[in-house]
């Protein structure tokens, strides 16, 4: 009787050890890229850019504006052009973007420390699919203000999700 208990401890904890293994080796399909600033001013000639491999064209991709900044920014919007340029463009279509960062009532948005907040922003309402390739993308600081005081840093986040 105690062979078998053993036995079937055993096997369960097998089965658990491959779950485990089987589903922490997957691969993270999310691509980030940020731009630190120095002295925390993001000039409005510092644009943000990169590419991103795409090797899926059956997936559906959502896009995010990336934003560190210190809690004395003085504003609880941003104003961004990002342009894309999709495998095959020959040029970036860009759109502009009023994105809140916060509000009187609630305050800051995203995740704080202190007085650090970081806040991913979606840019898309639907997931968009890209054709294999290379995909481009540039974000610009369009706001009044230049250079634009208390930006520790911005970027672009590319998260590969379920079809729509």
């Amino acid at each position: 009787m105690h062979f078998y208990r053993y036995r079937l401890v055993y096997f369960i904890g097998i089965k658990i050890l491959l779950v485990f293994f089987m589903t922490s080796c997957r691969q993270l399909d999310v691509y980030e890229k940020n731009k630190v600033f120095s002295k925390y001013e993001w000039n409005a000639k510092d644009t943000v850019s990169g590419s991103i491999e795409i090797k899926d064209s059956g997936a559906y991709y959502n896009l995010f504006f990336v934003i560190r900044h210190t809690d004395r920014y003085k504003y609880n919007n941003i104003w961004i052009d990002c342009g894309i340029k999709k495998p095959g463009d020959q040029q970036y279509h860009f759109n502009k973007f009023e994105l809140f960062l916060g509000d009187d009532l609630n305050g800051w948005y995203g995740s704080g420390m202190n007085d650090i907040w970081d806040l991913r922003i979606k840019l898309n309402d639907v997931p968009v699919k890209f054709n294999k390739g290379v995909v481009e993308y540039q974000i610009v600081n369009v706001m009044r203000d230049n250079p634009l005081a208390q930006v520790m840093s911005s970027g672009f986040r590319v998260e590969k999700t379920p079809s729509p």
